[in-house]
């Protein structure tokens, strides 16, 4: 019997091997793509993803403070911070496919793999980056809270579009340009290739989040941005704050006057 995309992806989210898990999305992908895999959801989404043995989970409150400085354990910690952020990631757009795939329908899905295909890139991208340092992800420690968003919004494919590409996903273009300049003046070109890419990559992927909230609140009969704002505060426990990086988010589908008015 053929596998379905579900089953593919419950097992994907289940590989905790930081390589097996970017074969296993890369493969699914592929695989969807060229019709070898069914587009059903007979499997059920796993509570959490598996990640590394290696990897140290930390409460957010708990974590080291990172240095700022351009010292070669500063650069570790950074490039480490970031690869955590694209290996949850891939999670979080697999698990986005598989427990809302059969509701929102074949352009969602489409979407969302591509995202999941592409954030595989990335954190390989950054792995072998952290590798010509002598460092590899698991070396430090990490914390859930992007984990913990997807966890809060479990039930409703709207609150999950609301808060993980909308919120999550949008900070990291507002963040990504100082990161740029930082790794630019310590002459970090790779590293800078890596970030740019990352930032071009992500306004797709937030203007993803951006149109199938809309289009999920279209097909129900919701006003879009009221009931964004209203999603935000109840399923985001953070804040968000300015600086915003304004033309990403532009071109993200994101205007000022929307996350303004929550900010």
């Amino acid at each position: 019997m053929t596998p379905d995309l579900s089953q593919a992806i419950r097992a994907a989210l289940l590989t905790g091997d930081k390589r097996g898990k970017v074969k296993a999305t890369r493969a699914l992908v592929r695989d969807w793509r060229r019709g070898a895999l069914a587009t059903g959801f007979t499997a059920r989404m796993p509570d959490a993803p598996c990640w590394p043995a290696a990897v140290q989970v930390l409460p957010p409150g708990q974590m080291p403070k990172r240095g700022k400085g351009g010292s070669d354990k500063n650069r570790v910690a950074l490039w480490h911070s970031i690869a955590h952020i694209e290996f949850v990631a891939i999670d979080l757009a697999l698990d986005i496919v598989g427990r809302f795939g059969g509701e929102m329908g074949q352009a969602f899905i489409a979407d969302f793999l591509a995202v999941a295909a592409e954030e595989a890139m990335h954190f390989a991208l950054i792995e072998r980056h952290l590798a010509s340092m002598g460092a590899g992800y698991g070396d430090l420690p990490v914390h859930d809270g992007l984990w913990q968003s997807a966890a809060e919004t479990v039930h409703d494919p709207g609150a999950r579009l609301a808060v993980v590409p909308m919120v999550l996903e949008a900070r990291g273009l507002d963040v990504t340009p100082a990161m740029l300049d930082r790794v630019r003046a310590q002459g970090d070109l790779r590293g800078a290739r890596i970030l740019q890419r990352i930032l071009d990559d992500e306004i797709r992927h937030v203007a993803a989040g951006a149109r199938h909230f809309e289009s999920y609140c279209r097909d129900r009969g919701l006003e879009a941005d009221s009931h964004w704002k209203m999603l935000v505060a109840r399923h985001f426990h953070g804040t968000l704050r300015p600086p915003f990086n304004d033309s990403a988010r532009l071109a993200a589908g994101l205007s000022r006057e929307l996350y303004a008015g929550v900010a």
